[in-house]
């Protein structure tokens, strides 16, 4: 959990289920649903376009029902291994009104049905990052992480 730079947050872990199934879980707009938000929030949407150039609309649901709607754009996608996708973009490369940061999430199989899963958000500027720090990022990833954990174990 040791970032490169003072932009980066990073959240690394070893979870017990085939990437196959972790990359599954995080493009299947079905699926997404049903890990990505750390309880009690929710997922109330997700529309994904999984490929280099394509769009995501995921809004987020507050315990008190208020709605947080995120577009981006997938800048690198390889099967089972990388994302990459950042907020800076909305559809079709229009530039966003704040970009925020860009994502990168890798499965590295590392045998006997493990992966070292591992996210690293990239900020534009230390304030935000150290905004999404505060915002309670390696709790809410963390939580997440062992959401997209149990479920992909239900594939």
């Amino acid at each position: 959990m040791t970032s490169a730079n003072d932009r980066e947050l990073v959240l690394t872990r070893i979870i017990a289920a085939p990437r196959e199934k972790l990359y599954r879980c995080w493009t299947d707009a079905e699926l997404l649903p049903k890990w990505f938000a750390p309880l009690p929030w929710t997922t109330a949407s997700a529309k994904l376009d999984v490929r280099a150039g394509g769009t995501s609309a995921i809004t987020m649901r507050s315990p008190e029902g208020v709605d947080y709607p995120s577009s981006g754009v997938y800048l690198e996608v390889v099967p089972n291994e990388k994302l990459v996708f950042t907020d800076a973009f909305t559809e079709a490369w229009q530039p966003s009104e704040k970009p925020f940061m860009a994502a990168t999430v890798t499965f590295e199989d590392i045998g006997g049905g493990k992966t070292r899963y591992t996210a690293v958000a990239r900020h534009w500027s230390v304030e935000d990052r150290e905004a999404h720090e505060k915002m309670g990022f390696h709790e809410g990833w963390g939580q997440c992480a062992d959401q997209l954990e149990a479920l992909a174990k239900t594939l």
